[in-house]
């Protein structure tokens, strides 16, 4: 990342040439993913010892990412409250196209249930995906025993391959990320000098603070310090960090969490499934954008309208793509939404590589936070995982 980082500082836009060796490796994590979750899933599922342990474990899952995603979403108007990057900025350019509409809660549980399973996995659609992996999972518990274990040992195979596939694509991860940072910093170092800096420097510092929020509660309630899980995680953030995409850098989260002894029956079901639903980040920058927006229009928001923001956020940070880009898309949804001016576009578009960069490594890092945390609450409860 540092090499990377000095070579697209000293090259500029040229160091574009090796961009296709940063897209290969994004190309091969996503290959692995979807395979990668669905199987892992599957495994884990069946390894409960019954269909009860599943449902407290989504239950606890759930009130951890909303709970958290509120507090996002606070964080990112929060930072645009105190330094209020918009005012007195001129917005001037406009959008080729509309950006589209606020989908409904019912629209959104809809589309969680896939009407073609291999459309699904073509798609890459994860949340869907994991739909699927927990209703056959459940199914095979029903089983009689001999099918039951049957599939249980298959699914435990297959997990293992695709795993071991991620560690061979990890030992190309040096290559791709260092040109993926030379990339991002020769074509977008120069724009944290112009007149949006002081916008990326708050997103970024509502990065950090929910970075710090994420270590109180690893040192309150679990045996975890905050350096150690750090270190212990750092190639998932520099994933994070190179790719801009929860889903390329799925693979390497439940490598790691492997490796640093979370249950596979909890992270495998966590970490997919925060990976679509859960995005701190993105919620942070949601509500920074709104605020920002407002501000370069010299709009002053009421707190019912506050509140409004912070709703359709919500909504909308769970239905973003784990793609590049992703969050950019739903911003622009949620700004014509509430009627602010989207000539936004042609700003925060441009800096945006740099914001996502800190958008996504969040977003992961709640999701393995908060696996950590169920983890811990369900060890206190006595519960030993097979």
């Amino acid at each position: 990342m540092v090499l990377g980082g000095a070579l697209g500082a000293v090259v500029g836009e040229r160091v574009g040439l090796i961009e296709p060796v940063g897209t290969v490796f994004i190309h091969l994590l996503m290959m692995a993913a979807i395979p990668l979750v669905f199987f892992n899933l599957l495994a884990g599922v069946t390894s409960l010892t019954d269909v009860r342990t599943l449902g407290r474990l989504a239950g606890k899952t759930a009130g951890y990412f909303a709970a958290t995603t509120v507090v996002a979403i606070l964080l990112g108007m929060g930072s645009m409250a105190l330094l209020r990057p918009g005012v007195g900025m001129s917005l001037t350019a406009s959008l080729d196209r509309e950006p589209g509409a606020v989908p409904s809660v019912v629209e959104i549980l809809v589309s969680l249930i896939p009407t073609n399973v291999f459309a699904a996995f073509a798609e890459g659609n994860v949340a869907q995906l994991v739909v699927v992996g927990v209703l056959l999972g459940v199914t095979t518990l029903l089983l009689p025993d001999a099918p039951r274990d049957r599939l249980r040992e298959i699914y435990a195979d297959l997990a293992a391959l695709l795993r071991k596939l991620v560690d061979l694509i990890l030992a190309v991860a040096p290559w791709g990320i260092g040109a993926l940072m030379a990339v991002a910093v020769g074509r977008y170092g120069a724009l944290l000098f112009g007149p949006m800096a002081w916008f990326v420097v708050g997103i970024w510092a509502a990065h950090l603070v929910a970075t710090g929020g994420y270590l109180v509660l690893l040192r309150l309630f679990t045996p975890w310090r905050g350096g150690d899980f750090l270190r212990r995680t750092w190639p998932v953030w520099a994933t994070t960090s190179a790719t801009t995409s929860s889903l390329a850098s799925l693979s390497v989260a439940m490598d790691v969490a492997e490796e640093i002894g979370l249950p596979r029956p909890l992270y495998s079901f966590t970490l997919p499934l925060g990976a679509q639903v859960n995005k701190d980040g993105t919620a942070i920058f949601l509500g920074g954008v709104v605020l920002f927006t407002a501000q370069a229009a010299g709009l002053a928001l009421s707190p019912g309208e506050l509140v409004t923001t912070a709703l359709m956020a919500f909504l909308l940070s769970a239905g973003s793509g784990s793609i590049p880009g992703g969050g950019f898309v739903v911003a622009l949804i949620l700004v014509q939404a509430l009627q602010l001016p989207l000539e936004l576009a042609a700003i925060v578009g441009g800096i945006y590589r740099l914001v996502d960069m800190g958008n996504t490594t969040v977003n992961v890092m709640g999701d393995m936070v908060g696996t950590i945390l169920v983890a811990a609450s369900e060890e206190r409860r006595g519960v030993t995982w097979s």
